[in-house]
Formats: C-alpha cells, structure tokens, sequence
C-alpha cells in the first residue's frame, strides 16, 4: 500500500494526523497493520465518522411520537398510521459529481435508494438538490446521470430544486433524497445480533472502482489534482440496482435476513463495523468475495466502494433460501463471514489473519473534535438571473409517475405521493436557503421554513425533517462557525414547527483550491395528507388571489402558525404556493405558469416574514377567515 504516496507516511498519504495515529496505538495497544491502518482512514474519516459535526449535531431535536429510528441508522422512519411508516433520508454525492457528474450524479441516487432499502422500505419517490455555478455542461450532465438511474430503476424523481450562483462553480452540491414506504412493525436495522448466524454479501461483484472514495473525495479539499481522482467515482448500474431492491424486499418480506447494510461509503469496511458495533463481532473472508477485477489486494477489497452491493446477516437454516432469492434475480450471492461473540472486527484471506480490530473502536472511539469557531462578516449576494428562469425543462427528464402513485407532480412546491389503497397521502419537498443568502444561521432557519411551507403548500401536515449540511473545511474557524450557526437554525425552527430531525448527512470540506463554498444546509420535509382527492393544484377562472402573511422577521411563532394555517386551509383552496426567493411578483409569475392562466392582481409589497400566496372560489373565501390575509385579485 505504500505507493499510494511513497513521499510521506502511509497514515497521512491515507488521510490520519499524527495525533490520530497515536491515537489508533493506545486503543490497540499495538501498531496498526497497513490493512487495518486503511481500514481505520475509512472509518475516521469526515464521511463516515463525523468527527468535526457529531458534537454540534447533538442540538438537533430528533424526539417525537411518530419516530420509530432516529438518527444512527441507515434512514429515519417515522409512523403514519393504518400501521404504516415512512422511512426517509437526503446525502450527498458532492465531490464525485465535481470530478465526474453524470456518474457522481447517479451513484449519489443509488446510494440513497439502498439506505432506504436497508430499512426494509420499498422506495418510492427520489428528490434532488443541486447548486451549480450555471446552467452548463457540469450541471447538464449532472441532471442526465440523476435521470439515467432514477428512471432505469423505477422510481419517481418528484421534486427538489436547482440553484445557480458562481460560489458552486468549482464545487458543486448534489444531494439526493429517497422516501420509502414499509409496515410500521417491521423496520430492518443493521445491528448483528445472531451469533453464529452468517454474513452475505450480494448484488453486483466487487471492482476497484470507489476505493478510497470516503477519504479521498469525500473528506478532503479538491484542487488542481481533481482528473486523477477519477478512479474514486464509483460507476452505477441501475438495471443491478433495481434488481437489488427487489431482491433485498424479499428476503425482507419472507423473514430471511435478520438484518441489513449497504455496501457503500468504505465498502465493507463500513457496513461489517456498523454491524458489529453493538457488541457483537464479525469475521470475513476476503477470498470469498467475488472480483470483477483480478490479483486485486486485499485492503482494495475491504474498502472497495462498488455499487449496488448489499450485506446481510442471514441464520444457516435460511442461507439455502436466500440463495434462491438472489438466484431469482441473478444477483451473485456468497458467505462471506460469521458474527461471533469477540466484539472484533476480523478479516482473513487464505486461512491467514490480515486484520483484527475491535468494532467499537471504529465506531463509537473515533475522535470527536471540538472544532475552534470564530465568527466572520456576511454579505449578502445578488443571485444569478438564471434562478429566476422556468426549471421545467429539467423535472421532465425524470420519470415522475411511474410506480402510480403520484398525485401532485413536481412544478410546484412539494410533490404528493399516495398511500394505496387509502386515500391518504405523503407530501414531501427538499429545500435549501434562498439563492445569494450568506448568513448561516439565517440558512438553516430558512431552509426548514421553506420545505415545510412547500408540505402545507401541498396540504400536509408536516411531520419530520432530515437534512444534509453543506460546508466548508471545519477546520477552518470561520466555517466550524457557520456549521454551528447553521445547525442551530435549523433546531430552532424544527422546534417551533415541532418536528423532529430524524435523518440526514454533513457534507464538509466543499473547498476548492482553499475557497469555501456558501452555507447551504438543505433540509427534506415530510408531511401527511389526509385525503389525496383535496389538495391544492392550479388556480382557476374567477377564483379570489389572496396573499397570508407571517408578521416579523423570522418570528419563527408566527411562521409556524402560517404553516399550520396552510396545511389546515388546503382542502379549501384551489391553489397554495409558496412566496420564496424572486418575492410575490416571481410567485405570481409562477403560479400563472404552472395554472397556464393569469390574474389581474395589485402587487403588494414584500414582507420580511414568510408569505404564501393563495387562490380559492369567491364562495370559499369566508371560510379562510381574516387574520393574515390580503385580497389582492382575481383570476381571469
């Protein structure tokens, strides 16, 4: 492994400080193999260790009564009645889809699919968050690759947003969210706990593709050496990774499989720890993972990030059906290890012992950094025109209804899912802070404000939240600060609206040649509808245009109170859509777009609160009551 980089120590070449080489000794009372050192890189790192974000990430809110897993899994999942759950997550696939977009694209959604997978939910619907310094080729090919995958495998891409601004030219952000659905009393973890019970491996075969991905991209600034890093992309297969997802739900569903990883971020390295860190241990043999490459080494292996791969943990009386299940849908299917009561991590090749790590030494004893925070000067920046122009050119690429259950299609605010057989129903959106804003603070409250309005705006009550926190090197004050500011935004609005935080990701060291990218936390929502056949669409001739209003600037009682007004007004209105970033005048432009019908109309001003505009039947107005609310026009 030493020509990785010949030209300094293998632990930094791999990422590790010196400090925490130090560190690795005392816990192991020993010096770490290069195996087990590169296994350690991967676990430590940003990506998967969080060790600049786990102590901030502590302000969050994650309780509440419909949470049924919170933060530490795969995906949040929380209860929406008739014994049915919702498991929901957004990540990041920022740097791969700098190097390469169209491949950093689609295996950022094919990730995001089997984190739902491995909670035992069928997806349903993905949403997408990108920020681009233009409209170009980067972002084109970004868009196709989130196509490619998304319509191959057979899930809806119902929302999400697209942002420009020159900050992002060289870092661009690609977030993914997936929502899934599953039975409320049969949500799948990851934990080993079957002693004796074996560890498959399944899905695609393993390459060399990905290795290092979790440290060499994810953990570290991008610079003028980015075309050497293309190695670390991984390659997606959607046509696999549908057959995966099938696969995987059911073994689910017939009670093969006791529990579930994704083989992603650190390859096996990451799944088998996360696996075993509750106390149990795993021993794998690495000879008996099938390549798709040859005399491929060992760590290579071990830390391989190759697509569409799945672990489970499987009784010996039931391998021989799982077996047939993944030879129905002719996956390859191998044991490839055992979990075993030495709390231990092993792994062997040929009979001989490579690497023994005690699991919870990758896990819970990665450091935790009280990262030094300094605050620095803001200022706002004016957003690109492009922002401003009609984004449908790019959510007709995607397949937005297969799978029959979409209601309310993207265009609009948030897209809304049905609950078959009832007549129930899921709004979901994904929203990031305003094009231009700086202030971080002000970015997380907006973000959650503007997802949960989008969720009203399609009349759901909004339930949870997950979030993925973009940002810069923490290592820098000014940026540990922003996280901090951010981070605290979003707990505060989640607390007003009184939902919970129940998943999501940090994406940190967005740096390109030493330049920061903005403070974009981007938050996903949830919300339920109760009945599908009276949502909001498009306004109509003669309806009555009105605008709602939450007075002050953030005062985040009233936005609340908006929200709830919103969602509970839904069945009366015609029409609900948030008054984002462009003000009143690009809502209305909006609106008149999407319903193929203009309004004769008296602009009023701004306000600084949140505002959303509103169409109902000139008989209904009398129902929406008078608090908040302007009358400013009619449909024509």
């Amino acid at each position: 492994m030493t020509q990785v980089a010949p030209e300094q120590p293998l632990h930094r070449a791999l990422g590790l400080t010196d400090e925490e080489l130090d560190r690795i000794r005392g816990l192991l009372g020993r010096d770490p193999n290069d195996f087990e050192l590169a296994v350690f890189s991967l676990l430590w790192s940003e990506h998967c260790g969080y060790k600049h974000s786990a102590l901030l990430l502590r302000r969050l809110p994650s309780q509440g009564k419909r949470v049924l897993q919170g933060p530490g899994e795969n995906a949040g999942v929380i209860d929406v009645g008739d014994g049915r759950a919702v498991a929901f997550k957004v990540e990041s696939h920022n740097h791969p889809s700098a190097v390469e977009p169209f491949q950093g694209a689609a295996t950022g959604v094919g990730g995001i699919l089997r984190d739902i997978v491995a909670m035992g939910a069928r997806p349903i619907a993905l949403l997408d968050g990108l920020r681009f310094g233009d409209s170009g080729w980067q972002f084109r090919r970004a868009v196709a690759g989130i196509g490619a995958y998304g319509n191959a495998v057979g899930v809806p891409t119902v929302g999400g947003e697209a942002v420009f601004d020159e900050a992002y030219r060289d870092n661009c952000l690609v977030n993914a969210m997936c929502v899934g659905l599953l039975p409320a009393d049969r949500v799948t973890r990851a934990g080993a706990t079957a002693t004796g019970a074996h560890v498959i491996l399944y899905g695609a075969t393993t390459g060399r593709d990905g290795i290092g991905g979790a440290s060499v991209l994810a953990s570290a600034e991008l610079g003028e050496d980015d075309p050497d890093k293309r190695p670390s992309v991984q390659i997606g297969d959607p046509f696999t990774g549908k057959k995966l997802i099938d696969a995987s739900l059911e073994l689910v569903e017939g009670g093969l499989v006791e529990s579930l990883q994704d083989c992603g971020a650190a390859g096996l390295a990451s799944a088998l720890a996360e696996m075993a860190r509750d106390g149990a241990g795993i021993d794998v043999h690495l000879d008996r993972v099938l390549l798709r490459e040859a005399e491929m080494e060992r760590w290579e292996i071990m830390i391989s990030e190759s697509q569409e791969r799945m672990v489970a943990v499987v009784r010996p009386q039931m391998l021989e059906a799982v077996r047939r299940v993944c030879g129905k849908w002719e996956l390859a299917c191998t044991a490839i290890g055992d979990v075993t009561d030495t709390g231990e991590l092993r792994a062997f090749c040929d009979g001989e012992l490579v690497g023994a790590i005690p699991a919870t030494f990758l896990t819970d004893e990665c450091p935790r950094y009280e990262v030094a925070r300094e605050p620095h000067p803001l200022e706002y920046v004016e957003p690109s025109p492009e922002n401003g122009t009609s984004k449908a050119w790019i959510y007709e690429q995607y397949d937005q209804l297969v799978g029959s259950r979409t209601v309310r299609r993207p265009g609009l605010d948030a897209a809304v899912l049905r609950l078959r057989p009832s007549l129930r129903g899921i709004a979901v959106s994904l929203q990031g802070p305003p094009p231009g804003e700086r202030d971080p603070f002000r970015a997380g409250i907006l973000a959650v404000l503007g997802a949960a309005r989008n969720v009203a705006c399609a009349g759901g009550e909004p339930l949870a939240l997950t979030d993925c926190l973009n940002f810069g090197n923490p290592e820098k004050p000014e940026i540990a600060w922003e996280l901090e500011q951010a981070i605290e935004g979003i707990a505060q609005a989640a607390e007003a609206l009184g939902i919970p935080v129940v998943s999501g990701n940090v994406s940190l060291y967005n740096d390109t040649d030493r330049r920061s990218i903005p403070p974009t936390p981007v938050v996903g929502c949830v919300g339920l509808v109760p009945d599908v056949r009276f949502i909001p669409g498009a306004w109509r001739e003669g309806d009555v245009v009105l605008v709602a209003t939450a007075p002050g600037d953030l005062d985040l009682a009233a936005e609340a109170a908006l929200v709830r007004y919103v969602w509970k007004a839904a069945p009366v209105l015609t029409l609900a859509h948030d008054v984002s970033d462009g003000g009143i005048e690009a809502a209305l432009r909006e609106v008149a777009e999407y319903s193929d019908r203009e309004a004769e109309v008296d602009v009023p001003d701004d306000a600084p609160g949140g505002q959303v505009l509103l169409a109902c039947a000139r008989a209904d107005v009398e129902r929406l009551g008078r608090k908040g609310l302007q009358r400013i026009g009619v449909v024509r």
